[in-house]
């Protein structure tokens, strides 16, 4: 009996720990690419390409980068909250870059086809959505004076 044991082989464990390194390496290369897209996304924001590779840190620099606190970082750990956050960073996100709500859902339904997307493409980065300042981080219009100068004049001024 001891003989037949020792003649038992098994092939399914080679193909088991094939298809295990398949996926391992699968897996990093798509953690490269969207590394990679993330970081793209980054160096139009002004920041350095390494920082979209650096697992919850490039989180912490999208919030950054959007003009969100970098204590939104803690309620992507609370169920259901973490959903709207998403939402809202997506949104200011994509106006961060001159989309719109379309580009938003993009974002939160296909992320895997629109963040190449936006990180491929001629997006620009127009500032920090979420800034306080006027929506889509666009520059006052002209004729307004900077923040802190008296108004120049108009219909209602002294004479």
């Amino acid at each position: 009996m001891g003989g037949l044991v020792a003649q038992y082989s098994n092939t399914s464990s080679g193909m088991g720990a094939g298809a295990g390194i398949a996926f391992l390496l699968v897996a990093i290369a798509v953690y490269l690419f969207y590394g990679y897209c993330y970081g793209r996304i980054f160096q139009k924001a002004g920041r350095p390409l390494w920082e979209g590779f650096v697992p919850i840190y490039n989180y912490y620099v999208m919030l950054k980068i959007i003009g969100r606190p970098g204590w939104w970082l803690i309620l992507y750990i609370i169920p259901i909250v973490n959903i709207v956050i998403t939402v809202l960073v997506y949104y200011d996100l994509a106006r961060s870059f001159g989309k719109g709500v379309g580009y938003t859902l993009g974002l939160f339904f296909l992320w895997f086809i629109f963040i190449p997307i936006l990180a491929f493409s001629d997006a620009r980065y127009v500032g920090p959505a979420a800034g306080g300042g006027p929506p889509g981080g666009y520059p006052p219009p002209p004729g307004y004076p900077p923040a802190g100068y008296p108004a120049q004049g108009g219909w209602d001024a002294p004479r």
